[in-house]
């Protein structure tokens, strides 16, 4: 999960490495030859360069974005979590491993974490909320966001 090390020092970038990136972003799959020649640096220099990503911890893995009406994900919601104050680092492990959730995030503010879950309807959402979260040790409440529209910005 990322941010996991969040002591740790940020990887100076420049901006070749800054449109590395983007075009990884972009597309996960793309070949070292075509992040080289959209880059226009040589195949070599990007090969160096993305192992370097990876090997910092800048680039932690290479995904798909799943369209999740399309996957039988039809049911989302934002859920909120407030905890016991000891209890983030039992729970981050747990939460990460539960399939419906997508994103965990521990914030500030009037909750201490955030949840994307997707679920592929109502009643499975409702399972996950209440039989799997709200049943967790360390958490005191819950709040539920349902989700009627997403658009994934990257």
């Amino acid at each position: 999960m990322a941010g996991r090390d969040a002591g740790t020092e940020p990887v100076p970038l420049d901006e070749i490495d800054r449109r590395i990136i983007s075009e990884l972003t972009r597309d996960g799959r793309m070949s070292v030859t075509q992040v080289a020649e959209n880059v226009h640096i040589s195949r070599a220099h990007a090969y160096t360069r993305i192992g370097r990503l990876t090997s910092e911890g800048v680039l932690s893995k290479f995904t798909a974005l799943v369209d999740p009406i399309k996957a039988g994900l039809r049911s989302s919601a934002y859920v909120t979590l407030k905890l016991k104050q000891d209890a983030w680092r039992e729970l981050r492990d747990q939460l990460a491993v539960i399939p419906e959730v997508h994103h965990v995030a521990l914030v500030g503010g009037d909750f201490d974490v955030i949840l994307l879950v997707r679920a592929v309807d109502n009643i499975d959402l409702r399972r996950v909320i209440f039989d799997q979260l709200q049943s967790m040790p360390g958490v005191l409440d819950t709040q539920t966001f349902l989700v009627f529209e997403d658009l994934d910005t990257r």
